[in-house]
């Protein structure tokens, strides 16, 4: 009966062992976190303020011709501080858990560097995944998709904000890349964009995009906010000659452009204008619309 007892107390016992050993091992590990976090902090905190060393510098022995080397450093004689170095582990300490100084400062988030998003106050990794997305063909177009990215913490999209500075897209400069980041634009749109600007000499005004086949004005609007129309060399309707006239998306017909060559010629100048080839019947009124809205000389 006795033997029984013992066998039964067994397991009470090993669990007991078992919780102190589990004790030790919590306790230990609480210590060594401890000790690194110490170490950790000393080691930035000593960043700013090294160890310094005194060096004793001799006088500087005169050479052959018995002169004696300036030394204007020191003093002959005279214990020198300079600051001791660090080791390589030391200051990739300092670099991962230094607190940095935040700063706010302009920047386009398609093109910031990731040591400049480090200086904005995001983490290496949060910088990194900030620039894999950008590697990726990821693209900010507006203020509000930087604040979408889930390593943009709120207080840190309104600290920033007033900071970003997302270029416009010109689209008298800009290539067919450049339009085809623009919403709702894909390569076909982009290289016709690009074609129907060629056409007009240069667009007068960013309207001049809804004369392109298929591009309504909803897909106006959801790029509007995103470019710009830099002035145009204004076109030379009033002098070039008709083969070239009947080039221009709002003539095209070589009677048309000859017409406009004949209407110069038997009308004084100041009879030149668009209102006045409409009135004369050699323009329709879709025609006078469109070169209304184009630069003219």
């Amino acid at each position: 009966m006795e033997g029984k007892n013992k066998t039964r107390n067994r397991p009470g016992g090993v669990f007991k062992v078992g919780a102190i050993a589990l004790a030790f091992l919590i306790t230990g590990y609480q210590a060594a976190l401890f000790i690194t976090r110490a170490a950790v902090t000393t080691i930035v905190a000593n960043h700013d303020h090294p160890d310094t060393v005194y060096i004793y510098a001799p006088a500087p022995a005169a050479d052959s011709a018995g002169h004696v080397p300036d030394a204007p450093e020191t003093t002959p004689g005279a214990a020198v501080r300079i600051s001791s170095g660090h080791s390589e582990a030391a200051i990739e300490t300092v670099r991962r858990h230094a607190r940095r100084k935040v700063e706010s400062f302009r920047f386009d988030p398609n093109t910031v560097s990731v040591e400049d998003l480090m200086r904005l106050g995001f983490s290496e990794k949060q910088a990194q995944s900030i620039d894999n997305y950008r590697k990726k063909g990821g693209r900010f177009r507006r203020k509000g998709d930087f604040a979408k990215s889930y390593v943009v913490s709120d207080s840190v999209y309104e600290r920033l904000a007033p900071y970003i500075d997302i270029p416009l897209i010109d689209i008298n400069k800009a290539d067919s890349a450049a339009f085809d980041t623009l919403p709702g634009i894909g390569g076909w749109f982009a290289s016709k964009m690009v074609e129907y600007r060629g056409r007009l000499h240069g667009y007068s005004c960013p309207e001049q995009l809804m004369e392109i086949y298929n591009f309504d004005e909803a897909r106006y609007e959801g790029l509007k906010d995103l470019i710009t129309c830099s002035p145009a060399a204004p076109y030379p309707l009033w002098s070039a000659p008709a083969d070239s006239i009947r080039e221009h998306p709002h003539v095209q017909k070589w009677q048309t452009a000859r017409a406009i060559v004949l209407y110069r010629e038997n009308n004084p100048r100041e009879n030149w204008t668009v209102d006045g080839l409409l009135k004369a019947g050699i323009i329709t009124e879709e025609q006078a619309s469109g070169l209304r809205r184009c630069r003219l000389e």
